[in-house]
This record gives structure tokens, sequence and C-alpha cells, in this order.
């Protein structure tokens, strides 16, 4: 599915989320893995354009809230992301670190409408206690796992996501996602959403 090209301007200045460090005055391209036989069931693994890991996603089988935690490439947690008890709009919640103290809350993440023929979810950050107005949205079609990322709801483009077709992706039954991040927009917190929007999609036909 190919987007669009985005009526709004790029980000003039950066947009950290997770951290300043986090955002490149220059397009990010990075590559998203997901370990379809990994035995803590959802593990991803994030990788830079020279294929290096940048970023891995640790879960867990027993966690009833699907709690997963990202760290860096030296294993240090930078955040850490688990789906609200009793949620109708799929909620998700992501906290500073390994923590899920409310005060170390980054953002949400909820789905823009309880019914969807295409994929569109709402982003606020912690610091946006009334949600009326989103601060990030996500439109695309997942099944195709094609989508793109807006600042608000705007027609500024601050990232988009691909399926990446490889023999030995069909043969180990995998997902890989490429995922290009925009100039200064946090790439840590675009790699964030790519994965929560795999577990809400998962989480709808595995029951």
């Amino acid at each position: 599915m190919a987007f669009p090209a985005a009526s709004g301007a790029a980000p003039p200045a950066p947009l950290p989320v997770v951290g300043h460090q986090f955002c490149a005055p220059y397009v990010v391209p990075l590559t998203v893995t997901k370990k379809a036989l990994s035995i803590s069931d959802g593990d991803f693994a994030i990788t830079d354009a020279n294929g290096a890991l940048v970023l891995k996603v640790k879960g867990s089988i027993f966690s009833m809230r699907h709690r997963r935690v990202l760290l860096d490439a030296a294993g240090q947690p930078l955040l850490s992301m688990q789906e609200k008890v009793f949620s109708m709009h799929h909620r998700w919640e992501v906290f500073r670190r390994d923590s899920s103290s409310a005060s170390d809350l980054l953002f949400s993440v909820k789905k823009s409408s309880l019914i969807q023929f295409k994929t569109e979810m709402d982003v606020f950050l912690a610091g946006n206690t009334a949600q009326q107005v989103c601060d990030f949205k996500i439109k695309g079609n997942y099944f195709d796992r094609s989508c793109a990322f807006y600042l608000g709801d705007s027609t500024t483009m601050v990232a988009q996501m691909n399926r990446k077709f490889t023999v030995s992706n069909v043969l180990l039954d995998r997902d890989t996602f490429v995922v290009t991040v925009f100039p200064h927009v946090d790439y840590v917190f675009i790699a964030t959403l790519v994965v929560i929007l795999d577990e809400v999609h998962r989480e709808k036909y595995d029951g």
C-alpha cells in the first residue's frame, strides 16, 4: 500500500516522547522483526540500516496484561508497556523504564473507535489528561501491514511502516516491518507504537 505525500511539513523541531537523544536530525530507517517462535510470546528485535541491534522487546507468557519491556542494545530498560485491563478500546499504557506507576506514565494508545474496517488509533501523551484531541494518530491498514503515523489529527506525517516480504520470513513464520522515522521524531516512541499495533491486532485473532 503506497501512501500519498503528506500535505503538512515535517516537524521543524524535535518531538521527544521518550527522550531528546532519540530524535535524530535525519531520517531513521528501522527494521522491526517479530520472532514468531519466541518462548516469551512476542519478542521483537529492532535493527538499524546496517543491521545492528538498537532495541529489543521482551515479554512474558505469564503476564495477564501482555506486559512488554523495551530495552536498549545493552539490555537496559527504556520503557514498559501493558494493556489496560477491562479496556473496550484496547488501550495500552507506556511507562518510563520498567515502571508501572502512574507518575511514570509517558503516553497511552487506544483504538479511535470500537468497530474498524481500517486501522485508526489515537495516541495521548501523559500531560494530555483531557484527551479531547490526540497528540499523534496512526492510520492505515494493519492487515496489509501498512500504516502511517501523524502529528495529532493533522496531515503532518512523522513516520510510516510497511511489511517486508522475504522467503525466510515466510519459512520461519515471522513478521518484519520496515519503518521510516522522519527527522526530529523520537524513533524509540515510533518503534513502541509498531509493537503495540502488532499486539492489539494479534490479540484480536488469537482470542
